[in-house]
């Protein structure tokens, strides 16, 4: 086996070692001001009349290689001085085919835009992008091979966009602290522009683009001649001021708070983001489900700090940001006569750091810390009526650093440490990743490996697990295949700052694909895929399982999108996972689902999606079946007012699965699930600074279990003659769960980077055993539940120091 690993590393090498001519690249000489344009959005400024001129564009997508005609010409032009970058653009069009929806920032919706991507390091992997509406709204990102594009980062940065009879024109004004750069006395920059054409959804670039092979930042060109200018001092301050009122069943809270986050330069490439009293109170509801399975549930991260500027820290899937602030770690010991009053379902962050980076010789280092405070359940004595607390979380510590180089523009080694340390006899977490991402010099084949350890430390003892994942791809072409193994023993666990549904398996999978990037006579493009996946545990080493699938996607000329999708797990399927026990399991057979979604034209003043599938498995003895459909149609209005509705249904017949214990018996059962789930959210946008927004949802699902109960035997087979019932449980596993959301918010940028957010919104829950209930009976009971309601408004504003000392300066000369 290593003799067969070192020769495919060597023969892997050997084809990295051959060079390739790269492409010839554009570039632009760039010119310094001492007069810089007034952002206005006309290009009447003196210094825009003598400057060269990026232009030729050529399309990319859906075709390449196709130049720009003189009808949707592109002209853009570039200067500077000591404090910004400036971009002057002229992009020829016909006004009445412009499509310029009003969006929120960092919202695309169904319009054109024109991006700017910038590389100060010039080494094509890590990218600040730009990008401009015709209805003047911005968004911006930072990218990078190993995340693709995040625009949970933001700056503040200039641009004005005026419609003209001949297309639109743009003026951008990006300060030099939206920037990493070094203090060379003469620099060259990654450079690219884009253009997109919404009605056709075709994409042109200044420097041309293979999108058959390598990332995109492979493609800039380069802007040369910038001379003499120093990063700034990247000082800023975001203020704010939050009031929250919060009433549920009768009692009423309120919360005023003042906190500040600052942004600082620690050097010109470092960057320090902290904040101070954090204010989490704007964070929306979690979609909340009835979660049948045995492994947790989990939502996304919907808090800004831990959105914006983490590239580094995800590296090897180590950072689950949801950790920090979650529900306590600690369990209540109950004396006698005692009853828990109020568990705390989170924990309150005092305050947290991010300090990351990247030197000019492509090392990138990020250190990440934050700490909880402590957190007491109340707990209360049934006689005496006496409250006392008991503590269920520590202060507590998160920290993780990484480093991450990176080389030949294509590839990346990385290091990382996680750690988790609670005050006290609670239990500490260090994982630790060695993580690599290599491409050979032609951009065509890949391979990527990780290499993880955890320690966690228990009162009784420490335990220590391993993992490992390795990748081999071809990634060029219209073929490409891949194959993969991963592995992780029983005690590998990262779920004290990571996230890991379940440990102790040994994978291998393969892929093969095949798509298309020139259309043909009817589509813009086509996908289609197919994977053989094989599973066995580590500890004991058993065969698990198998499944295989196929999907296919395509996009049509006139922009309609179209799936199919069949997945299959041929033969004994052993589940350890589902008895809820270790070393049981549960043998299903022949799982088959399939499904086939389409979506319509955004373009159009009404689109819609629909999906719809079923599942079933060929096995003896077992009539469990699945169905499910979803449409969700969607009404654009006017370029202002955008307003979609989602209906979701899913009916499960005869499902089996683990229901509960009683004594060494582990009991499963047949049931009937139901699951509708009804949301509505729209958006008007009154301008590129003010809008409104609405979200709702409603999830109702039910599941009703057969009377007649299974006992699961050793060999993993069910016992239907267990002789339990339904009233031989100690708990009744019949459900009926229903959660209501509404949010209803406004909010206003009245400055650069400054924000006023009002949101009110409010939640009903229900819980209960009547599984029979139909869906307006259960709306009923839930409208009878005490609901919460919650108003706070928010006040943001941002300083900046550069600005800030620019003013004191002049007021004394």
């Amino acid at each position: 086996m290593k003799l067969t690993t070192s020769l495919f590393l060597l023969a892997f090498f050997s084809i990295s070692s051959i060079l390739s001519q790269e492409n010839e690249k554009k570039s632009l000489n760039i010119s310094k001001t001492n007069n810089p344009p007034v952002i206005d959005g006309i290009l009447n400024d003196t210094i825009w009349q003598h400057l060269e001129e990026a232009k030729d564009f050529t399309q990319f997508r859906p075709e390449m290689g196709i130049q720009d005609t003189v009808g949707i010409k592109t002209i853009v032009k570039v200067t500077y001085d000591d404090n910004a970058i400036y971009f002057g653009a002229y992009l020829h069009d016909d006004p009445t085919k412009i499509m310029s929806q009003l969006t929120t920032r960092d919202n695309f919706g169904q319009t054109d835009f024109f991006g700017i991507i910038i590389n100060p390091n010039n080494d094509a992997q890590n990218d600040t992008e730009f990008f401009i509406f015709p209805s003047g709204t911005q968004a911006d990102a930072i990218a990078n091979p190993s995340i693709g594009e995040d625009f949970g980062w933001n700056a503040v940065w200039e641009s004005k966009v005026t419609l003209v009879s001949d297309g639109w024109i743009i003026e951008v004004k990006i300060p030099y602290d939206a920037l990493r750069f070094s203090n060379k006395n003469v620099q060259t920059w990654g450079l690219q522009f884009h253009r997109h054409f919404r009605r056709a959804s075709t994409q042109y670039s200044w420097n041309p683009i293979d999108r058959t092979k390598g990332n995109f930042g492979l493609y800039h060109g380069e802007l040369r001649g910038i001379e003499n200018i120093e990063s700034p001092i990247r000082l800023s301050f975001y203020p704010f001021t939050s009031g929250l009122v919060n009433s549920f069943d009768g009692a009423t809270d309120t919360d005023l708070k003042f906190g500040l986050d600052v942004k600082y330069g620690i050097t010109e490439n470092f960057t320090l983001d902290a904040t101070l009293v954090p204010d989490f109170s704007q964070a929306g509801f979690d979609n909340l489900e009835l979660n049948l399975g045995p492994f947790e549930q989990t939502f996304s991260e919907q808090r800004q700090f831990f959105t914006e500027g983490v590239d580094l820290f995800s590296k090897g899937n180590l950072f689950f940001s949801r950790r920090v602030g979650n529900s306590p770690t600690g369990s209540v010991e109950l004396n006698e006569n005692e009853t828990i009053e109020k568990y705390p379902n989170t924990v309150n962050v005092l305050n947290a750091v991010k300090v990351s980076g990247r030197t000019k010789n492509g090392l990138g280092i990020g250190v990440f810390n934050a700490i909880t405070e402590k957190t007491y359940a109340s707990i209360k004595n049934t006689e005496t009526n006496n409250i006392r607390e008991e503590l269920v979380e520590p202060i507590s510590n998160y920290n993780i650093l990484v480093l991450d180089q990176q080389f030949n523009k294509n590839s990346s080694v990385s290091l990382i440490n996680t750690n988790v340390t609670r005050d006290g006899k609670f239990r500490d977490a260090n994982v630790t990743g060695l993580i690599f991402d290599i491409n050979n010099k032609r951009n065509t084949y890949k391979l990527q490996g990780e290499t993880k350890m955890s320690n966690i430390n228990l009162i009784d003892g420490a335990k220590t697990g391993y993992s490992t994942y390795f990748a081999a791809r071809k990634t060029h072409g219209n073929l490409r295949y891949g194959f993969n193994h991963s592995f992780a023993d029983t005690k590998y666990d990262i779920n004290d700052l990571g996230l890991i549904y379940r440990n102790n398996y040994n994978n291998m999978g393969m892929d093969l694909s095949y798509r298309i990037f020139e259309p043909t006579k009817k589509l813009n493009n086509y996908y289609v895929g197919g994977y053989y996946n094989y599973s066995r545990l580590v500890d004991p080493g058993v065969y698990t399982g198998t499944s295989f699938g196929f999907n296919y996607n395509a996009q049509t000329k006139t922009l309609h999108d179209f799936g199919i999708n069949i997945n299959m797990q041929p033969g004994k399927q052993f589940d350890y996972f589902e008895p809820r026990t270790t070393g049981r399991y549960f043998i299903y057979e022949n799982r088959v689902n399939s499904g086939i979604w389409f979506s319509s034209n955004y373009n159009k003043i009404f689109a819609y999606d629909v999906d719809f599938g079923g599942l079933t498995y060929f096995e003896d003895a077992r009539d469990s079946n699945e169905y499910w459909f979803g449409i969700q149609p969607r009404i654009r209005f006017n370029d202002k007012l955008l307003v979609r509705y989602s209906f979701n249904y899913n009916k499960e017949f005869n499902d089996r699965g683990y229901a509960t214990k009683v004594g060494d018996d582990i009991i499963f059962g047949e049931r009937d699930r139901k699951t509708v789930v009804n949301s509505l959210s729209g958006s008007y946008t009154f301008n590129s600074f003010n809008s409104l927004s609405l979200t709702f949802r409603n999830y109702w699902s039910t599941v009703d279990y057969k009377d007649d109960f299974f006992t699961l035997e050793e060999n993993g087979s069910l016992n239907a003659n267990s002789g339990y019932e339904l009233s031989d449980l100690e708990t009744n596993p019949n459900a009926n769960f229903n959660t209501w959301n509404l949010d209803f918010s406004y909010s206003w940028q009245f400055a650069p980077g400054s924000f006023l957010t009002a949101l009110y919104r409010n939640q009903l829950f229900n819980y209960d055993n009547n599984a029979n209930d139909t869906y307006s009976k259960s709306l009923d009971t839930l409208f009878n539940q005490p609901i919460q309601h919650t108003f706070s408004l928010r006040l943001q504003y941002f300083i900046n120091y550069s600005s800030v000392k620019n003013i004191f300066n002049k007021k004394h000369t």
